[in-house]
């Protein structure tokens, strides 16, 4: 590796795939002054509304706050929050090739209600139920297309249908073909389908959650912890494990070198995003052949950044090399 700069510069050169659940983050800001009468709820008075792009969607803004090009693989529904969507990446700049719009099923929106500096409230408009075969075969076809132009892939799952084990083998398989890398920010549903991937990011409950096993984290329980990860390697095979682990920090395993790094000392607006902005980052260093240390102690960084915003936001990349050089990456 050469310097930063020189880093952050190749990340302009990489064009990363995006496949998974994307969404609609609506925003609906106001003021609480009283309680209903119709209920013990606080009555909000909407001064402004936003839509930001979410899921897989923000994931893709966060590629191309890095500078990469970022090629987005979904399936929206042909309803107002699709419309919605596709005028947000149009605004934004990222194409929708890879986007399939499907009658049978609504896009993903979830609505948020905050006064005040707080989120009172959150509604999710969606279904979590796994694509019918028409639209399976048609994500696959966006899918074939993209690789072709992809160095590395990213599937972002958040367990809403549009990933189910026999896509997620299918895609997997095709990028190994190529010899293309595969990064993965899972969920609980289809935990132990990304057999083979390059680099497997879980946070510690999905962790937990994915293999059914209960233990602590690892300032108390590093030997149940250190377990859990050795069963997820024997189980899914991945060459990199990178595990968030909130205020701890993270974890990085690759063959047998284990990093631990600690969480950086910041003021948390939000935590929404994080976890998109840190898989975001892991793939660039892995497409780049970066050794899993950096890549954690950079992704850690990035993560960490987002969290000092409200809302789902990309990283901003200047800043992120400013404190990169400042922690000596």
């Amino acid at each position: 590796m050469n310097t930063l700069t020189d880093l952050f510069d190749d990340f302009n050169n990489l064009r990363v795939l995006i496949v998974g659940d994307v969404m609609v983050d609506a925003y609906v800001w106001g003021k609480a002054t009283r309680l209903s009468p119709e209920a013990p709820v606080p009555v909000v008075h909407v001064a402004r509304t936003e839509q930001r792009l979410g899921g897989a969607a923000n994931v893709a803004l966060n590629v191309q706050a890095l500078g990469a090009t970022p090629l987005l693989c979904a399936v929206v529904g042909d309803d107002r929050g699709g419309s919605q969507l596709l005028q947000l990446l149009h605004d934004a700049g990222l194409s929708a090739d890879g986007i399939i719009r499907s009658q049978h099923r609504p896009t993903t929106v979830k609505e948020r209600i905050l006064a005040h500096g707080q989120q009172l409230l959150r509604i999710d408009d969606e279904v979590e139920t796994d694509l019918n075969e028409e639209e399976a075969g048609l994500l696959l076809a966006a899918y074939d297309d993209l690789l072709e132009r992809a160095d590395v892939v990213i599937f972002e799952d958040y367990d809403k249908g549009v990933l189910c084990e026999d896509i997620i083998s299918q895609c997997i398989a095709k990028a190994r073909k190529r010899g293309i890398p595969t990064v993965v920010d899972p969920k609980k549903k289809n935990f132990l389908a990304y057999r083979h991937c390059t680099l497997f990011k879980p946070n510690l409950k999905e962790l937990r959650e994915g293999l059914k096993l209960d233990f602590g984290t690892p300032d108390i329980d590093r030997p149940g912890f250190e377990a859990a990860v050795a069963r997820l390697r024997e189980v899914l095979t991945p060459e990199i494990v990178l595990v968030t682990l909130s205020e701890h920090g993270v974890f990085a395993q690759q063959n047998g070198q284990k990093t631990y790094l600690p969480a950086h000392l910041r003021t948390i607006s939000d935590v929404s995003g994080a976890g998109d902005t840190v898989i975001s980052i892991a793939a660039l260093c892995v497409a780049l052949g970066l050794p899993a240390s950096f890549t954690a102690a950079l992704a850690n960084l990035g993560g960490g950044l987002v969290c000092e915003q409200v809302g789902v936001v990309p990283v901003e990349k200047q800043r992120l090399l400013e404190e990169a050089r400042d922690a000596g990456l």
